[in-house]
């Protein structure tokens, strides 16, 4: 296959705004705060230059752009990080739906785990704000480097080579797991301030799953939803053999579009979905 260089086919800014009015388009949002924080956000910057490798996950091998043309970059597609790993940029309608799930606010604290080369961590970073604390956990050295590199223009923006799924986490308003976990950890149900929300994927030994949104209520109840299916690597720290099959059980009985409620400390009752160590997924609302 011939791989060509070539200039971009329009100005970057011009890209940029019609991707993010796609990815829009595709999950169906209308929010102009996060249309505007995913056109403001070079994708070239984070992913290195072209041509660019787009995971296949039909025969496990790799599509390469036909040239460096970022008219093939700004795509909702998957971009390879490192491929003998399994790692990629993520879907960005993906996040863009997630995002808005979030409900980022001005000035609110940002803790990403699993930050990769930074792409979404900046994007995080322009909805809350130049004056909000954003920290970035990624628990591959290069990978961290990385992305310290490509966030200084985001001088809010701190960027930690560990896992993100060991303590001492700061406390904050959203927690933005991009890892599938088997449970949802004490530190980071910690770590929220009322009204914070916890972004996490919950996935089995497959590696596919749920997204989970844990909100946090002012009386420290929990109200949890699933939000949307999910593959995703896994997360380190966060996971256990016997905890993903369990999961992948409850999952396949398709009666998680029923819960409502994380409980913390308590015997589960009756309305129990899915038990954790320490805590519970409740079909009941939050008391």
């Amino acid at each position: 296959m011939t791989v060509m260089k070539t200039k971009a086919s329009a100005a970057p800014v011009a890209i940029r705004l019609h991707y993010a009015r796609v990815l829009a388009s595709r999950v169906r949002i209308t929010n102009d705060r996060l249309i505007n924080a995913f056109a403001g956000v070079p994708r070239e910057r984070f992913v290195g230059p072209g041509p660019w490798k787009i995971p296949s996950f039909a025969n496990k091998t790799f599509l390469l752009t036909p040239s460096d043309d970022l008219a093939f970059l700004y795509q909702d597609m998957l971009i390879s990080l490192a491929d003998e790993k399994g790692l990629n940029n993520g879907e960005p309608s993906f996040h863009m739906m997630l995002m808005n799930v979030a409900d980022i606010r001005q000035g609110e604290a940002i803790l990403h785990i699993g930050t990769g080369t930074g792409y979404y961590t900046a994007i995080l970073a322009e909805l809350a704000g130049p004056r909000a604390l954003v920290i970035g956990y990624e628990v591959e050295p290069d990978l961290a480097e990385k992305a310290e590199t490509n966030l200084k223009t985001w001088p809010n923006v701190d960027v930690l080579a560990r896992s993100g799924a060991e303590g001492p986490i700061p406390e904050c308003d959203v927690i933005y797991v991009n890892a599938g976990a088997t449970r949802v950890l004490d530190i980071w149900l910690d770590a929220l301030r009322p009204g914070g929300r916890l972004i996490l994927p919950m996935t089995g030994m497959s590696g596919m799953g749920w997204v989970l949104k844990v909100t946090r209520g002012a009386d420290n109840s929990y109200a949890a939803r699933f939000v949307c299916p999910t593959g995703i690597y896994p997360c380190a720290g966060a996971r256990d053999d016997a905890e993903a099959k369990a999961l992948g059980q409850a999952l396949m009985q398709m009666t998680f579009g029923g819960v409502q409620s994380l409980r913390r400390g308590s015997a589960p009752d009756e309305t129990c979905w899915l038990a954790g160590k320490g805590w519970w997924l409740s079909t009941a609302a939050p008391d």
